[in-house]
């Protein structure tokens, strides 16, 4: 049932006046309690206007992203396009402090048309490595890869990977290849580009490594990037990752319930 201001305002001057406690008064007039209250609290707040009716609003969903936040994500899917989605939300978490799921900014981003196709080929990776380990320096791989210097010929990048953590341990351009195993590394990268002299593709190979070993949130090791697992930051910075998602579930709820009073 809705009533109209005067008649509110005149409940609560009954429940004000009354000498039975709040719940009795309330019981008899046929008021749910967190009725009045409602009423009261802005009643308190801004006086008898605040109980006119309010035009109906679409209800809040308590875990809805701010729009303030909404805005710095997308600020920093537009500085930084090459990331995915679960790049992004990764990154978000750990600069800003504020939790985002990978699903919120695929939505976020494919409602503004944001969702693009890779520029290059990313290496997918495997749920379990074929010869599992449990840490650093237990198993490292090895590969060659041959790069072709355009009026110079094949050169073939050598690189060592610590198995546990994917860090590149080591690499180096020569000019023969003697073995191989298999391993993937930088290969769907470097392989799209071309290179003119030796020393292009070795700064080329060591800007990667960087980025690769550094930035890249590598999805088999629980979005840690190889360096974070390799020199042993990794739990901390779960840990820290996993506070900022309580405190980021608690502060939406908090505001939820403010604008629900």
């Amino acid at each position: 049932m809705r009533y109209p201001a005067s008649e509110k305002l005149e409940i609560i001057r009954l429940v004000e006046r009354s000498h039975l406690p709040v719940k009795q008064t309330l019981d008899k007039l046929g008021i749910p309690r967190t009725t009045f209250y409602r009423w009261y609290g802005r009643y308190q707040v801004a006086g008898p206007e605040a109980l006119e009716d309010q035009s109906p609003q679409p209800s809040p969903v308590w875990n809805r992203i701010p729009d303030d936040v909404r805005q710095r994500i997308v600020d920093l899917a537009m500085d930084v396009p090459e990331l995915s989605p679960r790049e992004l939300a990764v990154r978000f978490t750990d600069t800003e402090n504020y939790f985002v799921s990978e699903a919120s900014v695929y939505r976020l981003l494919k409602s503004l048309d944001l969702i693009t196709s890779p520029a290059f080929i990313v290496i997918k990776a495997a749920d379990e490595f074929r010869d599992k380990t449990t840490a650093i320096n237990q198993l490292w791989q090895t590969d060659f890869t041959y790069l072709k210097v355009i009026g110079w010929g094949w050169m073939y990048l050598s690189t060592i990977l610590d198995d546990y953590s994917r860090h590149i341990i080591a690499w180096k351009l020569c000019t023969t290849m003697k073995t191989s195993d298999g391993t993937e590394t930088l290969k769907n990268r470097i392989l799209l580009e071309n290179y003119f002299f030796p020393a292009d593709l070795e700064a080329q190979i060591e800007a990667f490594v960087d980025h690769y070993n550094h930035q890249r949130y590598h999805e088999s090791i629980n979005n840690l990037t190889p360096a974070d697992v390799y020199f042993g930051r990794g739990q901390a910075i779960l840990k820290q990752r996993e506070r900022i998602k309580l405190k980021t579930m608690e502060t939406r709820r908090l505001q939820y319930r403010k604008y629900a009073a």
